[in-house]
């Protein structure tokens, strides 16, 4: 049986496409669920760490918490408590709030470092919170 040219270009073409599927198909799969490259965790874990926390606090308290905690300001007033470092990050209006700067009702703030940050209340306050936090 003889090739043509035309046959010839039509069986490698068909070639190094089914070469590049099976490859695709493999690369597609990722990394087996539960590996190290993809842990199993825990539907408590999950809640734990995911779950926002309503907070009330009365004037004069403060709500201090670690690096990473995220605070959301729902109701009353607060000012921030900030660092030698810095002061929080706003993330709404991408920004840094300063020390004693009045915390703006429901703006995403995070707490970039653990060394004493967080919310003064003024009025009482209700604020949203993920993450490990104290109150003073």
């Amino acid at each position: 049986m003889m090739f043509t040219k035309g046959r010839f270009v039509l069986i490698l073409v068909a070639a190094l496409l089914l070469a590049f599927l099976i490859r695709g198909g493999v690369l597609a799969q990722g990394p087996l669920p539960g590996s190290e490259d993809d842990p199993l965790v825990g539907k408590s874990y999950v809640d734990k760490y995911i779950k926002l926390e309503v907070v009330n606090l009365e004037a004069g308290q403060c709500l201090l918490a670690d690096g990473g905690a995220e605070i959301i300001l729902r109701g009353g007033q607060g000012r921030a408590i900030t660092s030698p470092l810095g002061g929080l990050a706003d993330v709404t209006q991408g920004r840094d709030v300063g020390s004693g700067e009045v915390i703006a009702a429901n703006h995403l703030l995070l707490v970039p470092r653990s060394d004493g940050r967080g919310v003064k209340a003024v009025t009482d306050l209700i604020l949203l919170i993920r993450g490990r936090y104290w109150i003073e």
